[in-house]
Order: C-alpha cells, then sequence, then structure tokens
C-alpha cells in the first residue's frame, strides 16, 4: 500500500525528470558512486532559493544580503576537482577502506552512535532509504571526522570563499544512500557543498517551525506531509548539484535529501 501511494504521488516528478535524468546520466561524473534508477524514490524539486554566481557575488554583497539573512545557492565558487578525485569510490576505498568512521542515527537529534570501518559501511549499512524505515532505525556517516585520519583529505579541500567576521570553520564529511537524509534541525550558520551526486534542502527561517516527527525520515516527510502543507506554509527548498555550495544562515530550520547516492562536506561556522 505505501509503495502504491508513493508511485501515484510521485508520478509527475517521474514524468518531468525522465529526459534529464537521462541526459544526466551521460554528462555527469558519478565518481563510482553509483545508483540504480529503481533506488531513487525522489527527485529534484522547484528551487525558490537564489541562486548566484560567486563571479558575481562579492563577500561585501555576501555579508549585507546573505549572512545573517537569507540562504544562497552558490555556483563557481571553488575549484575543488582534486578533492573531488580523492573522494572517487575507488579512491576512498584504497586509501580509507579500514578506517574507522562513526555513524549517526538519521533523526533531529542523532542520539545514536556506532563505529565501523568505512569498508563495512559502504557493503553492509549503506542502502537506500526504505519508508518502511525511521530515522532513528537509520544509520548516516555525515561528521564526527577523526582528525588525525581525514586531516590529509581536509588539506586538499578548498572551502567557501566567503566568511563571517571573527569566526572559523570546522569541517564535516559524509557519505549516504539515495533516499537518505537529516530531517528538520537547526544550529549555526556554515556551508554545505555537494561533491558527487545531489541533495535537496528544505528550509525555514528561525521564526517558522516546521511540523515533523523528530524519528520520521526527510523522505517520509516528503511522501506523508510534504504535498499536504498549504503554500503559506511550504519550505524554501532547492535541489544542490555537485560542486555547489549552499549557504545557511544562524538557525535556519533545514532537512535534506539525497537524491542519488552522495558524498559531501560542510563548514560550519563558530
Amino acid at each position: 500500500m505505501r509503495l502504491f501511494y508513493l508511485s501515484i504521488l510521485l508520478i509527475p516528478l517521474r514524468l518531468r525528470s525522465i529526459l534529464t535524468e537521462e541526459n544526466r546520466k551521460a554528462e555527469i561524473d558519478d565518481g563510482g558512486w553509483f545508483t540504480e534508477e529503481k533506488d531513487k524514490l525522489a527527485f529534484p524539486g522547484p528551487c525558490d532559493i537564489e541562486v548566484r554566481d560567486a563571479a558575481g557575488l562579492t563577500q561585501e554583497e555576501f555579508l549585507q544580503r546573505y549572512a545573517f539573512d537569507a540562504p544562497v545557492v552558490i555556483r563557481g565558487a571553488t575549484d575543488n576537482k582534486i578533492f573531488q578525485n580523492e573522494c572517487r569510490k575507488d579512491a576512498m576505498m584504497k586509501k580509507y577502506a579500514t578506517k574507522t568512521i562513526r555513524l549517526s542515527s538519521a533523526n533531529t537529534h542523532s542520539y545514536r552512535k556506532a563505529d565501523v570501518t568505512l569498508d563495512y559501511y559502504v557493503t553492509q549499512v549503506m542502502k537506500p532509504q526504505s519508508l518502511d524505515t525511521w530515522g532513528n532505525e537509520t544509520f548516516y556517516w555525515f561528521g564526527d571526522n577523526n582528525i588525525t585520519e581525514w586531516q590529509a583529505l581536509f588539506d586538499i579541500y578548498r572551502p567557501p570563499p566567503y566568511f563571517l567576521p571573527g569566526m572559523t570553520g570546522a569541517y564535516s564529511f559524509g557519505l549516504a544512500g539515495a533516499g537518505t537524509g537529516v530531517p528538520f534541525h537547526f544550529h549555526g550558520p556554515g556551508f554545505g557543498e555537494v561533491v558527487f551526486g545531489r541533495k535537496r534542502w528544505f528550509m525555514y527561517p528561525p521564526h517558522k517551525t516546521p511540523h515533523f516527527h523528530p524519528n520520521q525520515t526527510t523522505l517520509h516527510w516528503l511522501v506523508k506531509d510534504y504535498q499536504e502543507l498549504h503554500p503559506l506554509d511550504k519550505p524554501l527548498e532547492c535541489t544542490i548539484n555537485q560542486g555547489e555550495i549552499i549557504y545557511f544562515p544562524d538557525r535556519w530550520w533545514h532537512g535534506t535529501l539525497n537524491i542519488d547516492t552522495s558524498v559531501f562536506i560542510s563548514t560550519f561556522l563558530g
């Protein structure tokens, strides 16, 4: 019944996505993190967050328009081809397969943790999200990176060329399967970049608390709740493609959904 409901709900998205998905497969390098089409239960939606080219966005304008007031998607901010090559599946498995990573449950509070090797995570844990699995039952690699083991990789990452006065950045790196994500939460400001894959972001300003269950996955919320929202209650949203960056201001609510198997890195400012 759930699968039938899901297929009916996503028919318009699937029809709009057939040609673009085929074109994308021919054009986009997935770095070896391949996602079967049958495993993609969600697709990109509208983008109503402002999108800017870094060439036309100065630090001064970033501070005036976005730093404290609004999210923004930034294209062409940095050239991270070297970092991206190091994040290919064959390169990562060759260098880091036996390294221990810390997983977090994919719910709002991420209370549960588990330590496994990268090889075990990729081969045994990292699966496309199921509607039958709750967020507190889903383990997801994002952050809690051992600096000693991952510093060499972080050293070649080129962060976004924008900053907030008096703040420094801390990196949080991860990898997750199609349909996974983190439900709505908030924290300090920062940037999120997709290295491989695509990540759909949903955002609300601090004063507008979204209605959601903290243990519900973002996919479950998209299927069961999103379509029922009044237009005035819909979130701001945009799908971030590889090489693109999204900036999220302080205490803005945000939930994420990986369209494909995705590699990503965030720079948290504090």
